[in-house]
């Protein structure tokens, strides 16, 4: 058929495909340009793709900086909760937030060395009446029930009474016969607690939340 003639033809209006009756330019010239249309730009691609990358790094800087961390735990004090070697997130913005509670898992600076980071467990906070009465703790005249610590890893230490200094938080580990932490060095100061333990994600087989 001529071009010249009136004829039905396809236009593509929105992404749909509507039926045409009126007289136009060779339908064959509109595909051709709907198609040249439709090609890609390798520069448009890899904007987007350095654009999406830029983005993770961002988020995944936030995350790190300001939101959680990984650790990774040195040595058995907290044991049977966390073991050695293990991979953990610490929650950092939590304490900007909320505040301490007894039980909690903590990462703080070593009192004794600020570049090191120790992880117990908060026992006594400012304020409570402790003492230990070998290995049996009671706060504020209460006996403690400890489900965290095994048995087989109690100890017979005792602690003299005390009050805990306003600011400050008593800490232990889980496994007491030989964990050095509040009864050696003392109560730690708020400021140097920056992080509770959050979750285990490696080894795999001991991946769960930090309780």
């Amino acid at each position: 058929m001529p071009p010249s003639e009136n004829r039905a033809s396809k236009t593509v209006r929105n992404g749909n495909i509507v039926e045409n009756d009126e007289q136009g330019p060779d339908p064959g010239q509109d595909w051709r340009q709907l198609n040249s249309q439709k090609e890609p730009d390798s520069r448009t691609g890899w904007q987007a793709w350095v654009r999406d990358l830029l983005v993770s790094v961002a988020v995944s800087a936030f995350i790190i900086v300001f939101l959680y961390q990984p650790v990774r735990v040195e040595g058995t004090s907290m044991l049977p909760m966390l073991k050695d070697q293990d991979r953990l997130f610490i929650n950092k913005m939590v304490y900007h937030v909320e505040d301490i509670h007894r039980g909690d898992v903590v990462v703080f600076l070593y009192p004794r060395d600020r570049t090191k980071s120790y992880i117990k467990r908060v026992i006594a906070l400012p304020g409570d009446d402790l003492r230990i009465d070998h290995g049996t703790v009671y706060v504020n005249g209460k006996q403690v029930v400890e489900k965290y610590v095994p048995p087989r890893f109690a100890d017979e230490r005792s602690q003299p009474e005390m009050v805990v200094p306003p600011h400050e938080y008593f800490v232990m580990g889980d496994h007491r016969s030989i964990s050095s932490d509040s009864r050696d060095f003392g109560p730690v100061e708020r400021n140097l607690i920056y992080g509770k333990a959050a979750f285990v994600y490696w080894p795999m087989d001991q991946a769960g939340v930090v309780r």
